[in-house]
């Protein structure tokens, strides 16, 4: 029987899709499937949900427990095969209101700060803590598990694993699958949706979607150019970032503007405001989406919890294919996360943690080698590198002097301020963080 373990199984929504995949899936309908979290009364929804979900999608094949609190997390992880990791340390409230309203007060601006920013900065550091306990545990009671990791910041997180933990780990996201789709409706190509093929490689958020050719092999980026070029200049539209990369860059990235808004110098900028409405940039875009989710929970939860009829069709998530390729040995191909080991992206550091495409199968997930990137796109790709790596230094050695380096590096924050107000508003952010942070030498 494969057993699946869930970190952070309060998160309904997301546990819905992927376990209920995973219950849509033959070689995993009958998975014993562990769901541990630290608040109970979130994760007592989730296992409510399941549980019918399981009845009515998969006959109650599968074998659901709760886990609830660290001194259960053992018992939890104990000889799983599979361990899905979509914790959020810290939450809404406090901790992305201080990321958020701390380098406000300095005059930085946000959009979304769950991935790079000195907001993803912190929300690493204040989580990789958590992922070195969760790897001594699977190191411990089930050595051989796959982490699949959804958990932002990505790369840092993934990284972090990678590098400095035993743990056999991939960092999986949404933006790869849908990427290429999106942009081909969004132009009016739909009719070239079929039958496309193409090459996405980078880092994550920031992939880049380096071939796409038809059905006969014909390049359609010379026509993606020329009418994104032609929406930027008629149309307002929650595109615009990325449009103009591929107008400045000549290649479109995988995720959305709102965040690539905040990963580059080019655009949040006190000096230029009128770029915030040239490219229709969501300034806070992430805690207005925070409040929203919270006020619409209380009816989707009852909804969900209370819908004895309640049904699953899979989704385009990766973690059901991945489980599934690796039990049955039937091959399948991700964009994953993965270390940059033997350079599998030539002209990026080893030691980075990049987005390339993988073949999963009975011997694990194989990542692909790619070669060179355009030297545009490593460079940006690089900017953002930089700013992960010296983050994730900061979280391995707890001093201070690396959390001052890593927001020093970082693009959006670097164009904005000083190199005192960085200092003082990373200053400021560990103070507030309180408990919520390591202390740092």
């Amino acid at each position: 029987m494969v057993k699946i373990t869930f970190m952070g199984a309060g998160s309904t929504v997301f546990a819905k899709n992927v376990l209920g995949d995973s219950m849509c899936t033959e070689a995993l309908k009958e998975s014993e499937i562990c769901l541990y979290d630290i608040a109970g009364d979130r994760l007592e929804e989730s296992r409510i949900m399941l549980e019918a979900i399981n009845n009515n999608v998969n006959g109650g094949r599968a074998r659901i427990r709760t886990y609830l609190g660290t001194e259960n997390r053992k018992d939890a992880l104990r000889s799983a095969d599979f361990v899905v990791n979509a914790i959020q340390v810290g939450g809404y409230d406090p901790c992305t209101i201080i990321d958020f309203e701390i380098p406000k007060k300095y005059g930085l601006r946000q959009t979304i700060a769950d991935t790079l920013g000195i907001g993803g900065i912190m929300r690493a550091l204040r989580t990789i803590p958590v992922l070195e306990e969760f790897a001594r545990d699977i190191e411990e009671v089930c050595p051989d598990a796959w982490f699949l990791n959804y958990t932002n910041p990505m790369a840092m997180l993934s990284g972090y694993m990678q590098r400095y933990t035993g743990v056999k780990t991939v960092g999986l996201c949404h933006s790869v699958q849908g990427c290429s789709e999106g942009l081909l409706k969004a132009l009016g190509m739909e009719d070239k949706l079929e039958g496309r093929r193409e090459l996405i490689a980078g880092i994550n958020h920031m992939g880049w979607l380096l071939e796409i050719t038809d059905r006969a092999g014909n390049d359609l980026y010379p026509e993606i150019r020329r009418r994104a070029a032609e929406k930027n200049k008629n149309e307002k539209h929650n595109d615009m970032t990325r449009y103009e990369y591929i107008n400045r860059l000549g290649y479109y990235c995988t995720e959305s503007s709102e965040h690539n808004s905040e990963y580059n110098p080019f655009f949040i900028k006190s000096k230029y405001p009128e770029l915030i409405e040239r490219y229709n940039i969501p300034l806070d875009e992430y805690p207005r989406r925070c409040i929203n989710q919270i006020s619409d929970w209380k009816k989707q939860r009852d909804e969900l919890m209370n819908n004895p009829s309640l049904s699953h069709t899979r989704t385009l998530e990766y973690a059901s294919y991945i489980m599934n390729a690796i039990v049955t040995n039937t091959p399948f191909k991700i964009g994953g996360n993965v270390l940059n080991k033997g350079g599998l992206i030539e002209n990026l550091p080893y030691d980075a943690c990049v987005e390339v495409p993988c073949l999963v199968d009975g011997m694990g997930v194989n990542p692909c080698h790619v070669g060179r990137l355009p030297v545009q796109l490593a460079a940006m790709n690089m900017t953002n590198i930089n700013a992960q790596l010296t983050t994730i230094e900061a979280a391995v050695t707890k001093k201070r002097e690396h959390v001052y380096h890593a927001a020093m590096l970082d693009p959006h924050t670097a164009a904005e301020l000083s190199i005192d107000d960085i200092v003082s508003m990373v200053d400021d952010l560990i103070d507030v963080h309180g408990t919520w942070l390591p202390k740092f030498k």
